[in-house]
């Protein structure tokens, strides 16, 4: 685990500056699907977010969480490509990751039913995202199975992150993940006001 530390803490401190939503040019297959979640820090934020708010529920929530997560982004996706009509999809993304990141640093006992409905709900945005913007000569399979594999990283590096955490510092690594949350959720603000 020490040694994943080091390597969640990169891939979520990946530095970039665009949003991952337009003009990004050719989105088709796997690599071009791989590189949309983590061409954007809204979804960079959001994605490991997850990770970290799983790792503070504990338990089952370490993979169901992150599973609603793909799972209704996969539901998003499918209304993206059929053209299907969800509004404030951006300020949704910008969001995601300032309630998901909030409630990490909240640390409240929560059921993990609630929990998954959460990210589900903001998971829908970021597919319709990427299947809104998949050009129609983009392999639809290949582009999905690219994001959903990112995306999966992502929740990787933040629960990563957060056993990182706790294995260096001891029996304090949950506020620490909490404290990893409320960052998440500063980041999501920087975004919606355009800091970042």
């Amino acid at each position: 685990m020490r040694r994943a530390f080091p390597l969640a803490l990169a891939a979520a401190l990946l530095p970039t500056v665009a949003f991952a939503h337009t003009g990004v040019g050719d989105t088709a297959g796997f690599l071009h699907g791989f590189a949309h979640p983590i061409g954007g820090l809204d979804h960079i934020l959001a994605m490991v977010a997850v990770g970290v708010f799983a790792y503070v529920l504990g338990g089952r929530a370490l993979w169901l969480v992150p599973a609603a997560f793909v799972g209704m982004m996969v539901v998003g996706f499918a209304l993206g490509i059929a053209e299907v009509e969800v509004p404030l999809v951006e300020l949704g993304i910008a969001l995601s990751s300032v309630v998901i990141g909030a409630a990490a640093a909240l640390g409240r006992p929560m059921p993990v039913g609630v929990a998954m409905a959460l990210v589900g709900v903001f998971a829908v945005f970021h597919g319709h995202a990427h299947g809104a913007e998949m050009p129609e000569t983009a392999g639809g399979l290949t582009y999905a199975a690219g994001f959903i594999a990112a995306t999966a990283l992502l929740h990787a590096a933040g629960i990563a992150m957060a056993f990182g955490a706790a294995s260096l510092i001891g029996r304090t690594g949950r506020p620490v993940a909490r404290a990893a949350g409320a960052v998440f959720a500063l980041g999501g603000v920087g975004v919606l006001a355009g800091w970042l």
